[in-house]
């Protein structure tokens, strides 16, 4: 990968080209950086148009360890976002009575919440990027891809707006770069104003950028038309828009670009970045712009500080190898092997008690107080569900945890926008048949590696739940759960009540149990209580910071 483009990638990494911004939202809509190039004297040939667009995807992705999300394509804005979902738990709530993260989600949610904060400051430095890159690129006398590094930009500020529209509803549409004046009197524009503008500007994206097969090895991690009109498709499906999600999706299906890998668990692994299943990735490299999420998700026993904790409704959702749904009492079950008889999923996803881990013994039973995994609401640096992620993971890798692995994220897979297909004929009212099933979900669920039962049920009401089962279990810590679950407005039912860990049956420690809560039929780990408020927490508040500065945001 040491290519042009690569060296200009791992450049502005480090000097995020034209304007590296921080602070309210003045300076994030209006660049006035110190430590910048000059827009009258950078524009003048295509390597430093390139290098700025690199920094128009880098965004406010760190180059350091980041304990909290803080940009929606970095590794913690991905793989943390599951974190606030029924989907895992973070380590440190126990720590710091909760964290900014599982505050939104937890019925406590406020307009002074970091994470909202962050994610708010990480969009608007990666508009204004886009902005500001979108102003300048004519400048350039030579470049032979002018057409091409546009729709780039376009696709991402429309993406950071999708983000935006879903995550805060009416927020401010910026299309050019702000004078401060300007900036601290800005108005929200409504959601719908907002979807919309991400729609025309996906679409003109999608004319313009070239397609998967068409991007060399040497450009990974660029846009492509699939990738534009993946995120065109979810917008659809956002608005409800679902005959005209079909038509999207049914592009993609007929480019033939994109395939289902046959290896589930190597697919997340770094020799796969370049999989002709993924879409869209964000990547890293090893040494020089790292991949932090080892170090924050491995389990102790290899060198991890475990942030990240599966929870048991994510793991229970795992249906046995005969389509059978997971049961407690079923003779499939066994709890000295969990993966035994299961999705083979499952085994390619989680870390449970007493398997194996990069060669070593995951032992984190409550009763096991000599291991450093050992379950517990103490100090320690271990689980606080009885379960840790093996996806996303080489366990072959030998290096630091904290600087050596590279790799990537995807941020779409051709995976989703199978599942998609379906779920927008479902929902459509398209009739659902055995061939529908057969192209979709049943690809997914029926790759090599996992070669689960086909699904036969073609009643819309009896799929449904089928579909967003398989969903939940494909894209597990893709990061969006969370978005799932507000469009299908089941957070009153998924977010609300009490969330376990794994069952430790025959334990003679102390399971969590509050007084309130009882005994547990299937002995497992308690772990918290979520209160989610339908009525408000769908949509994040505008940083508080940023109400200060300008009441127009109130």
């Amino acid at each position: 990968m040491k290519t042009l483009y690569n060296k200009i990638y791992l450049f502005a990494m480090a000097c995020l080209a034209v304007a590296f911004l921080s602070g309210s939202c003045t300076k994030e809509l209006n660049p006035s950086p110190t430590n910048a190039y000059d827009n009258a004297t950078f524009w003048t040939n295509q390597t430093n148009a390139m290098i700025a667009l690199t920094g128009v995807y880098r965004g406010t992705i760190p180059t350091a360890q980041a304990n909290d999300m803080n940009d929606f394509w970095s590794y913690s804005g991905i793989s943390m976002m599951d974190l606030a979902t029924d989907n895992e738990y973070d380590r440190r709530g126990n720590n710091t009575g909760s964290s900014a993260i599982l505050d939104l989600t937890n019925g406590t949610l406020l307009p002074t919440n970091t994470v909202v904060a962050a994610l708010w400051k990480g969009s608007y430095v990666r508009i204004n990027l886009a902005n500001n890159f979108l102003e300048q690129i004519d400048a350039v006398p030579d470049t032979t891809q002018k057409s091409r590094m546009k729709a780039e930009a376009r696709f991402i500020r429309a993406a950071t707006y999708f983000y935006l529209s879903q995550h805060y509803g009416a927020v401010p549409l910026v299309t050019k770069v702000l004078t401060a004046e300007e900036a601290n009197v800005v108005t929200k524009e409504t959601q719908a104003n907002v979807e919309a503008f991400v729609a025309t500007e996906l679409t003109a994206a999608a004319n313009s950028l070239p397609r998967t097969k068409d991007i060399k090895s040497t450009e990974l991690g660029r846009a492509s038309k699939q990738a534009a009109l993946a995120f065109l498709g979810r917008l659809q499906l956002a608005q409800k828009k679902y005959t005209e999600a079909i038509k999207t999706y049914q592009q993609i299906i007929d480019l033939g670009d994109n395939v289902i890998a046959a290896d589930y668990k190597t697919l997340f692994n770094p020799v796969n970045i370049n999989s002709s299943e993924n879409i869209f990735t964000i990547n890293y490299i090893g040494g020089q712009f790292a991949n932090f999420l080892p170090q924050h998700a491995y389990p102790a026993i290899a060198g991890g500080w475990h942030f990240i904790c599966p929870l048991e409704s994510l793991a229970s959702s795992y249906d046995f190898t005969d389509g059978t749904q997971f049961s407690y009492t079923s003779p499939l079950w066994n709890p000295v092997n969990m993966a035994q008889n299961r999705d083979p999923r499952f085994a390619a996803t989680f870390i449970w008690p007493n398997s194996t881990f990069a060669g070593k013994t995951y032992v984190c039973s409550p009763d096991s107080a000599k291991s450093v995994d050992q379950l517990t609401n103490g100090a320690k640096q271990a689980t606080r569900t009885g379960y840790g992620i093996r996806k996303f993971f080489d366990e072959t890798f030998t290096g630091s945890l904290l600087t050596g692995y590279g790799g990537g994220y995807p941020v779409i897979r051709y995976a989703e926008v199978l599942l998609s297909f379906l779920e927008a004929n479902l929902e459509a009212g398209q009739p659902i048949t055995q061939d529908l099933l057969n192209k979709t979900i049943n690809k997914v669920r029926g790759r090599a590696s996992v070669n689960m039962p086909p699904i036969t049920v073609t009643d819309p009401t009896l799929l449904r739940p089928i579909l967003r089962k398989e969903r939940r279990i494909e894209l597990a810590f893709e990061g969006i759960r969370w978005w799932d679950i507000k469009r299908w407005d089941i957070g009153g039912q998924a977010l609300v009540g009490d969330f376990y860990g794994a069952s430790f049956p025959g334990t003679k420690t102390t399971l969590n149990k509050p007084a309130s809560v009882g005994v547990d039929a299937y002995s497992r780990w308690y772990v918290c209580k979520k209160a989610f408020r339908p009525a408000s927490d769908y949509f994040w508040p505008i940083p508080q910071t940023e109400q200060n500065i300008n009441p127009n945001l109130r």
